[in-house]
């Protein structure tokens, strides 16, 4: 089976940074994503927000080059958490 997800979109925060006690780097940040369409009512554009959990040298390399407001593509798999 195939689970690939590739999102684009720019970043809702600063990514901060941080380490797992058995010191592994890790981020988590939004990318917000304009929709392709605007909202009939209102004629605005709506936007969906992703939750990104980034690890070891991608996590490292997420929080020094990027922050808020970035353009920035995602290219990895979904997981839904309870």
């Amino acid at each position: 089976m195939l689970n690939r997800t590739i999102i684009m979109g720019r970043l809702v925060r600063d990514p901060e940074l941080k380490t797992t006690q058995s010191g592994l780097s890790v981020t988590s940040f939004s990318v917000a994503v304009e929709r392709d369409f605007k909202d009939k009512g209102s004629g605005e554009k709506i936007t969906d927000d992703f939750d990104v959990v980034a690890w070891r040298q991608t996590a490292e390399f997420v929080c020094k080059y990027f922050s808020k407001g970035r353009m920035i593509v995602v290219d990895g798999k979904l997981q839904s958490r309870k």
